[in-house]
């Protein structure tokens, strides 16, 4: 009986066991599903509501390419820039994207004045957002930039639209600014995935005195 005990006891140890295992293979696969960009009827892109809890790449003031970014005018603009967890874990090891990588730049209106604050400037409401999407299956050029006022789902840009030409003539890897987030900038040049483009501009400025400062 003794014996016929410690059997069923194994056995019920075993099937929570197993139960364990498969949620802990399961729970990854559920996170990966829940960061994947998600579009609505009207190809539009629906916000990712936790994005704020997902990988902080970097922040700017002003930060200008070519034309003003949504919701800027004779304001600053602070912007926060996100991508998912998913995403970060890869690029952290490999350098380079995988499909389904999601970067959101939240652009806040930066105030001067406020509370006790004598000079700077600080972040307040958000302004716009600007989402840039791996999808492969999805859009010619594996990447799509989308635009939203913080609120409503974003609106897919035309691939005429200049910032699909300016990443891809400017960007440090795979279409993405990699040289504005610190951390990876590092990551990539360690794997030797910076684009040749981004390293010719890169000793262009190196050599030109005073340039980037």
């Amino acid at each position: 009986m003794l014996m016929g005990t410690q059997i069923e006891t194994g056995g019920a140890d075993m099937k929570q066991l197993i139960q364990v295992v498969c949620l802990a293979a399961f729970l990854p696969c559920a996170a990966a599903l829940a960061q994947a960009p998600e579009y609505n009827a009207d190809n539009r892109l629906v916000l990712p509501a936790d994005y704020r809890e997902w990988i902080f790449l970097t922040s700017s003031l002003d930060l200008n390419y070519d034309q003003a970014v949504p919701g800027a005018g004779q304001r600053s603009l602070l912007d926060n820039v996100f991508v998912n967890p998913q995403a970060y874990g890869v690029f952290s090891k490999t350098g380079t994207w995988p499909d389904k990588t999601v970067l959101v730049k939240e652009n806040r209106t930066a105030a001067s004045a406020g509370s006790i604050s004598k000079s700077g400037k600080f972040q307040t409401a958000v302004a716009s957002m600007e989402l840039h999407i791996k999808d492969e299956a999805r859009f010619p050029g594996k990447w799509a930039f989308f635009v939203s006022d913080g609120k409503a789902p974003a609106q897919l840009m035309p691939q005429t639209a200049s910032c699909y030409s300016c990443h891809a003539q400017h960007a440090a890897v795979d279409t993405t600014f990699v040289q504005f987030y610190p951390t990876l900038l590092e990551i990539a040049r360690a794997k030797g995935t910076l684009s040749p483009a981004y390293l010719k501009e890169e000793r262009a400025t190196a050599a030109t005195p005073g340039a980037g400062r």
